[in-house]
C-alpha cells in the first residue's frame, strides 16, 4: 500500500486522489479551498487545509511522512517551483509535477521534478491521433523519444507469426503484448467474444485479422508501423 500526498484539488488532481484512494492507496490531500478540502475528506485517509507553498504548513500536514506526491496547482508556475522544492527539501523520493508547456517542464525538471505531466497536451494529442487514425486505439508518451500505442494489426502482418512479422528486426519495436477476442459459451449457453490478452506473446504466436498489437519504441519508429495502416 503506497502514501501519496496530492496538493492541487482542481480537476486533475481530484480525479488522481480518488482514483488512487479507489486502488487503495493511503491519500493525503492538501489545497487552500476549505470547502473543496472538506469534501474529499470523507474519501483519503486525510484532507488538510494549507497553502503548500509554506513549507512549515507541509511539515505540520505530515508531508515528510510520505515517499510520493504529486503536484496539481492550476498553470500557476511559482506555486508549483515553489511546493516542488519544499517536497524535495521535506524528503519526498518522487515527485511528479504538472505542466502546461514545455518551458515550464524543463524549469520544473532542473528545480527536483521526478516527473513532469502535461495532461492537456496529452489529451490533445490521444484525440487528434485518435482521429486522424481510427485505427489507433490508445498514445501514451514515455518520454520525449519513446512511446506506447495500441493498434489493429496491419494486413501485412495478419496471417505471420511474431517472428515472421518482422516487428523487432525491421521497425525496431516491441510487443509487449497482443489483445485479441476469443469466442466463449457464456452462462447461457450462448456463444460471445472475450478479450484475451497475451502478454509477452512467443515469436511462434500467429496474428491474426482484428488483433489489436500493444507497442513500444521510439517514436520514429512507431510513426512507420502506422503508416502500414494508412
Amino acid at each position: 500500500m503506497k502514501d501519496v500526498v496530492v496538493i492541487g484539488l482542481g480537476a486533475f488532481g481530484s480525479t488522481v486522489a480518488l482514483e488512487l484512494a479507489k486502488r487503495g492507496c493511503n491519500v493525503l490531500v492538501i489545497d487552500r479551498d476549505e470547502e473543496q478540502v472538506e469534501a474529499f475528506s470523507q474519501y483519503v485517509v486525510n484532507a488538510v487545509t494549507a497553502d503548500a507553498t509554506d513549507p512549515r504548513a507541509l511539515k505540520e500536514a505530515g508531508v515528510e511522512n510520505f515517499k510520493i506526491a504529486v503536484v496539481s496547482v492550476g498553470e500557476d508556475i511559482a506555486s508549483s517551483i515553489l511546493i516542488t522544492m519544499n517536497l524535495k527539501e521535506l524528503g519526498v523520493d518522487y515527485v511528479v509535477t504538472k505542466a502546461t508547456t514545455e518551458l515550464q517542464g524543463r524549469i520544473l525538471r532542473k528545480i527536483g521534478a521526478d516527473k513532469v505531466i502535461f495532461p492537456e497536451r496529452d489529451i490533445a494529442l490521444r484525440t487528434a491521433e485518435s482521429i486522424a487514425n481510427p485505427s489507433i486505439f490508445d498514445y501514451i508518451e514515455l518520454s520525449p523519444s519513446y512511446g506506447i500505442i495500441e493498434i489493429v494489426a496491419p494486413p501485412q502482418v495478419i496471417g505471420k507469426t511474431l517472428r515472421e512479422s518482422q516487428i523487432r528486426s525491421k521497425y525496431g519495436l516491441n510487443l509487449i503484448a497482443i489483445k485479441r477476442e476469443v469466442p466463449i459459451i457464456d452462462e447461457g449457453g450462448k456463444t460471445v467474444l472475450s478479450e484475451e490478452i497475451i502478454v509477452s506473446p512467443a515469436g511462434d504466436e500467429k496474428l491474426i485479422e482484428g488483433d489489436v498489437l500493444v507497442l513500444i519504441g521510439k517514436y520514429d519508429d512507431l510513426e512507420r508501423f502506422k503508416k502500414l495502416r494508412r
